[in-house]
């Protein structure tokens, strides 16, 4: 994609997400544009961090090039929690006037969509302006994913993650909390051989074990977040020493960074179906015989789990209504139509996601397709409003699966 390498390299900054209901206009939320972290902004526009005064703004020109969109929009600091409303007031920056669902980013078709914002930098006495392109489809995602690395829903980051004094102190987040450890409380071997997405999974249900006090849907999220930490702290551990040593080849430093890029997509495609199998061992079921891991339906076709088993599924003679497909996938803007053909006995295909919103439109043509959304219960709330009720908690999924075949 060529506006990649054109809204690239020095003068420029990336600020990349996925737009989620509260982005969007999809759950009504009237938020009426992306949210963008406080201290980014700031440094892009140094002039809106004017705490004296109620609700700064900036105003300055956006380009939504992959939509053909120009308008002026305003960057806006609310902050009445400092003006009279020091508990309950917001402390927040967003962007708006994109003139309502017109614009790309806020068309609720747009909900899931991988987004990057171009900043331009420019002179001390002058506005920077953006470009933006939201991508429109999954080859798209995945040109912006092969150049930054995944980015899943609820996380975002900058890109490139220093600016060699263009935006001083702007790195990619990184949460230090309990999950984060140092090389020397990592296992022993994980420094000399990258640890399997299996090896990081179980030590983060080691970390946060959690099964006896919190519902399936709550534990998913903790370890999800706990095991990105992990990795990206083995990463550190790993990668970094190779980094400061420097690169005697130009091709040396690409395949390292290739190697750093492929590992991220892997880990975040399989990431939430290794959790998702833990927590239906920990929930007693049986695996091969309450539920299969990545079974064979039919000849190349394998769904991530099927219920009860395997053996049930080719049993002619057992009852189809008793069978039970899952798909798992992080995001499901359009990957959700791949899973149409991986069980041919089920018509109903449930499909565990992360993505934090779908359109009316979007979950409408997923319902006809025979398509069931399964959401943990913390991020129901990311959804319309109207889809809200027809969506299931991963907690009433298992449920349900434990009384196949009685």
């Amino acid at each position: 994609m060529e506006w990649l390498d054109e809204h690239s390299g020095p003068g420029f900054v990336w600020y990349v997400k996925r737009l989620s209901g509260n982005d969007t206009l999809a759950n009504e939320a009237h938020q009426a544009g992306p949210y963008i972290p406080r201290d980014f902004l700031f440094r892009i526009f140094p002039n809106l961090n004017r705490q004296e005064e109620k609700n700064p703004d900036v105003w300055f020109d956006l380009y939504v090039d992959s939509h053909g969109d120009h308008r002026q929009v305003r960057a806006i600091w609310y902050n009445n929690k400092f003006h009279g409303n020091p508990k309950g007031g917001r402390n927040e920056t967003r962007l708006t006037n994109f003139g309502g669902n017109t614009s790309a980013l806020l068309d609720p078709e747009s909900t899931g969509a991988l987004t990057v914002f171009a900043f331009r930098a420019t002179g001390a006495d002058e506005v920077a302006d953006c470009h933006v392109w939201v991508c429109r489809h999954e080859t798209e995602e995945d040109l912006v994913e092969d150049r930054v690395g995944p980015v899943e829903p609820g996380k975002w980051l900058i890109w490139p993650p220093e600016q060699g004094g263009l935006l001083p102190g702007i790195v990619a987040p990184v949460v230090r909390a309990n999950c984060w450890l140092d090389a020397g409380e990592m296992p022993p071997g994980w420094l000399a051989r990258f640890p399997t997405g299996a090896d990081i999974i179980r030590k983060a249900v080691e970390l946060r074990p959690d099964h006896h006090g919190l519902d399936p849907d709550r534990r998913l999220l903790r370890r999800r977040e706990c095991e990105f930490e992990l990795f990206r702290s083995v990463e550190q551990a790993v990668e970094l020493p190779h980094i400061v040593a420097g690169f005697a080849t130009i091709d040396t430093f690409i395949a390292r960074a290739q190697t750093i890029l492929q590992r991220r997509k892997a880990r975040s495609g399989h990431s939430l179906e290794l959790h998702a199998r833990a927590i239906f061992i920990e929930e007693r079921l049986v695996e091969n015989t309450q539920f299969a891991h990545q079974p064979e339906s039919e000849p190349g076709k394998r769904p991530d789990f099927l219920f009860p088993s395997q053996a049930a599924y080719r049993d002619a003679d057992y009852p189809a209504d008793q069978l039970r497909m899952l798909a798992v996938k992080t995001t499901c803007r359009d990957r959700w139509r791949q899973i149409l053909n991986e069980a041919d006995r089920i018509p109903a295909k449930h499909l565990l996601t992360l993505q934090e919103g779908v359109s009316e439109t979007q979950f409408s043509e997923m319902t006809r397709a025979g398509v069931q959304l399964v959401v943990p219960a913390g991020l129901s709330d990311k959804f319309p409003k109207a889809v809200q009720p027809h969506l299931q908690t991963l907690e009433s999924f298992i449920g349900d699966v434990r009384l196949l075949g009685r």
